[in-house]
């Protein structure tokens, strides 16, 4: 089940509707970029894991891959996934530990559309009850008020969706509260590409190609153009692992991906 929690208080969103902040290229309020980010992914959710083939080659699956590796999840982790949607991170840790020994999981996500889908999935593959004693829990909620309590959790990974938030530093500062001591925080995300000619074909590609591409399979060119856009705004690789640092996070160290295509950042806190 998808359980609902607030993610705005009134006092909240007043103070962010005289704040602005990037939505893609465009400036807009704080409190209008939240709606925008879920209004995108409930309109690309039903085929957001195709596109995610499509669009990748498929080599999201190894970055992904990747991450589960340096997470090296053990029986038992308490683990959160961020912004984790149709549950893709959160069922290779299962896969990986094996669904009777895996600690209790929770997939948080802005939206519910996607939520539901990654549920389904659950379903379709037996999670749940005994076959998955201590569950997957599936939380509507927003990354930078996570209804969390402190020094909770073993480990809090977000794939794909830091560059989503409004607030970056409000949901690395709520990764790390939630953390127990020798906890760890492990984001994988679109960065900067290090090899100068990929980079030139990459920006042609993320232009010209992936609007097109989601407009032909999810109808949404919109949704696409964002996705390029939101990229090219996030920190770069040197950038994010700064403000990890500044968060309060200790051993911090990031690692590229395809050229800098992706990149894996970590951070403890110890």
């Amino acid at each position: 089940m998808v359980r609902a929690m607030p993610t705005d208080s009134t006092d909240k969103t007043r103070r962010q509707a005289g704040r602005t902040t990037h939505f893609g290229y465009q400036e807009v309020s704080e409190a209008e970029k939240g709606p925008r980010v879920r209004g995108v992914f409930e309109s690309v959710a039903t085929r957001y894991d195709l596109m995610n083939d499509l669009m990748s080659g498929g080599i999201h699956r190894l970055w992904k891959t990747a991450m589960i590796d340096w997470l090296d999840p053990r029986p038992g982790m308490r683990l959160l996934d961020l912004a984790g949607g149709t549950g893709d991170i959160a069922l290779r840790v299962l896969d990986r530990v094996g669904p009777m020994r895996a600690g209790p999981i929770a997939v948080c996500d802005l939206t519910p559309a996607m939520l539901r889908i990654g549920a389904d999935r659950a379903i379709d593959r037996g999670l749940f009850g005994a076959a998955c004693p201590n569950g997957l829990h599936w939380v509507c909620a927003d990354a930078q008020a996570l209804p969390v309590a402190d020094r909770s959790l073993d480990a809090v990974t977000i794939a794909f969706g830091l560059r989503n938030v409004t607030q970056i530093e409000t949901a690395l500062a709520e990764a790390r509260r939630v953390l127990a001591p020798g906890g760890r925080f492990l984001c994988l995300e679109f960065s900067r590409v290090v090899l100068p000619l990929v980079s030139d074909l990459y920006d042609l590609y993320s232009f010209k190609v992936l609007p097109a591409l989601g407009e032909a399979v999810t109808g949404d060119r919109a949704a696409y153009q964002y996705l390029a856009e939101s990229i090219r705004r996030f920190p770069a690789q040197d950038d994010l692992a700064a403000m990890l640092t500044d968060a309060g996070f200790d051993q911090v160290r990031y690692r590229n991906l395809s050229g800098g295509i992706a990149a894996l950042h970590s951070g403890w806190r110890l």
